[in-house]
């Protein structure tokens, strides 16, 4: 690590004095500052992927150093129906997996259950825990009923769901607001998951109080073969682009008598069954026509204004015979046909079918959804593009948690608990056999890069700093509380610099590969050199406090340790850090003894290169 901390110092010299800036080709170029010696060309391009070089290896120490720190010596003995349905992929596969260390837990628990960073009191606590038989447990069941667990699957849902006010989803702020609002109600509650499917796709009213019905508006196309696509990729998981135009629109059918009516609130918009087509918002691409009156003619310049009592033009109602063509006939998913009650919304047709016990594309993919979320890699993958010809990896652990989820009433904390309660979640990061077939039957948890709004929320827990969250609409909703963490934001346009650049999800279409967690080197030079995180290190109230000169040097390591990578530091470590600084000049009398080596003293500077060094490993920055 000492060579890490070398370079990483000599990097910071380099880089420090200069900016990076973007050119109009999107190329990043660098202008040098106030060096004694401007690096040369060679020396810049060295640096970029030096840097990243570092952050892939981050502070490892090997193999057998990184199996102490990241993996239990407890064999993972397959107890429950999750485990040995792995197991018996694995098993032909000459795979015998290893459970994580309580260290790796705790991370990666808090981070997948809640999207927050354990403090370094709840990472001391858990690790030194006596009770190894049951604290797993019990860690899980406290972090289900935890504030933040609503907030966290807030945002997930809200990818989903394209909660998002403006372009191109458009569904201004107040109805984002009540949108969220309802999904993290429906989520703190455990509201039953068919239930939550049913309110969203029956719902009628005002899209700024009943906030379901807003699925229907976050929809860029609102005809019914657009809804019919949204709904497929929301609740079945497959994408309607390759579906036959007769199943397409049989399905649309169903979707077809939808209305949008305004109000006369600016933006206020009601959503509702219109089987006459009578309502529409002007302009829109839902069908219909539109239900408000044209103004009166204005009056001839120069006449005398009439005295007679303004009317209002007669529209003449629309009767079941003059209705607009809708079809009368609409096919389900799995080719079965129905035709439409004319008393009936067609809507609660298709979601009385949707949640059927019976019917295996609900629960099959929300559990395999579910799987992804919490494993990094769907069961069928990816999570949302379930088809004939991409079988799951693992048929019988697939049926088994749709199982689990409709025998509970689709409990979505039930199928938490299995999940996050198996050994399989709790597997080693370390891929022992890389393989194709290793990774696809789990044989250890996935590395994946922290989310962008679950990052910038670690970076500030650990420094006690905050960041401004803005929206580019004016009004309303645009002040968002200084201590609101990002996984919390209800709009995904309410955003900061830091979100986008780290690939938050655009709510564009509610694919899964919206959200784009793969590093790239703009956001390892915004790690190294900007002035926004810079700041939040160097002002930091949190860090002083650990890195007071008052206090032992390896006391500083361990709290750093703690607060940043959630575990202890080995002996090594604290030895390699303690070393890292200036060595001070040994006195006239202990230079005659040479067995007394040099003393190291710290600056805050040094300690700050190593919290530096820590939040740029990549065992900070990846789920693990």
């Amino acid at each position: 690590m000492m060579k890490e901390l070398e370079e990483i110092r000599r990097i910071r010299r380099i880089i420090g004095a200069g900016i990076w800036e973007k050119s109009g080709s999107g190329l990043l170029l660098f202008r040098p500052g106030a060096l004694p010696v401007t690096p040369s060309r060679m020396q810049i391009a060295y640096l970029i992927p030096v840097f990243a070089a570092l952050m892939a290896t981050g502070t490892a120490l090997g193999t057998e150093a990184a199996a102490c720190v990241f993996e239990s010596a407890d064999t993972p003995v397959p107890v429950q129906p999750i485990d040995q349905l792995v197991a018996a992929n694995l098993t032909p596969l000459g795979i015998q997996p290893v459970l994580c260390s309580d260290a790796v837990f705790v991370r990666r628990v808090h981070l997948d259950v809640i999207g927050t960073l354990p403090t370094a009191k709840e990472a001391r606590d858990f690790i030194q825990d006596p009770d190894r038989a049951n604290k797993r447990r019990i860690l899980i069941d406290r972090l289900l009923a935890r504030d933040e667990f609503a907030d966290f699957w807030a945002m997930r849902w809200g990818d989903v769901l394209r909660i998002k006010a403006e372009f191109p989803v458009n569904l201004w702020p107040n109805a984002a607001q009540a949108y969220h609002r309802w999904v993290r109600a429906a989520i703190a509650s455990n509201k039953p998951y068919d239930r939550f499917a049913r309110e969203l796709l029956t719902s009628s009213g005002s899209n700024f109080r009943i906030g379901p019905v807003n699925f229907y508006r976050a929809i860029q196309n609102r005809k019914p073969d657009g809804i019919a696509a949204a709904v497929a990729l929301t609740f079945l998981g497959t994408r309607t682009d390759t579906w036959p135009a007769e199943r397409l629109n049989g399905m649309a059918a169903f979707f077809s008598q939808i209305g949008y009516k305004p109000t006369n609130e600016w933006k206020e918009e009601h959503v509702f069954w219109d089987p006459l087509g009578t309502s529409t918002t002007a302009n829109n691409t839902a069908p219909g026509r539109a239900a408000i009156a044209p103004p009166p003619p204005a009056p001839a310049p120069n006449t005398t204004p009439s005295t007679t009592p303004a009317t209002t033009p007669n529209i003449p109602p629309i009767t079941p015979a003059a209705a607009p063509d809708r079809p009368r006939c609409a096919i389900f998913p799995d080719g079965s046909k129905i035709e439409l009650p004319p008393d009936r919304d067609p809507r609660d047709v298709f979601a009385a079918w949707l949640i059927t016990p019976d019917n295996p594309w609900f629960a099959r993919n929300i559990s395999n959804r579910l799987w992804a979320w919490l494993l990094g890699r769907g069961i069928i993958h990816e999570p949302d593009d379930i088809r004939p010809d991409n079988p799951p990896s693992n048929p019988a652990l697939l049926t088994y948690l749709e199982r689990e989820l409709v025998t509970n009433r689709y409990d979505l904390q039930h199928l938490y608990r299995i999940i996050l309660n198996s050994r399989t979640y709790q597997h080693s990061p370390v891929l022992r056999v890389p393989t194709p077939a290793a990774v696809a039957n789990f044989a250890s948890y996935p590395l994946r890069r922290m989310d962008a709004e679950v990052l910038i929320d670690a970076l500030n827990k650990i420094t006690g700093a905050t960041d401004l969250y803005t929206s580019a609409i004016p009004e309303p909703f645009t002040y968002i509380p200084a201590d609101q963490p990002a996984i919390a934001l209800p709009d995904g346009s309410i955003t900061s610099p830091f979100l986008a650049l780290f690939g938050r999800s655009a709510r564009a279409t509610g694919m899964v590969s919206e959200r784009d967690n793969k590093p790239i080197p703009a956001q390892w030079l915004y790690l190294l050199n900007s002035s926004h995180i810079q700041r939040k290190m160097e002002q930091s109230a949190n860090l002083k406090t650990i890195m007071d000169p008052s206090r032992k040097a390896p006391a500083i390591i361990e709290d750093l340790y703690l607060a940043i990578m959630s575990r202890f530091p080995t002996p090594e470590e604290v030895a390699t850090i303690g070393a890292y600084g200036q060595v001070q000049p040994a006195k006239p009398a202990a230079a005659a003894n040479p067995a007394k080596p040099a003393s190291v003293v710290k600056r805050r500077e040094d300690w700050l290169d190593v919290a530096w060094a820590l939040l740029n490993s990549s065992e900070f920055l990846y789920l693990h």
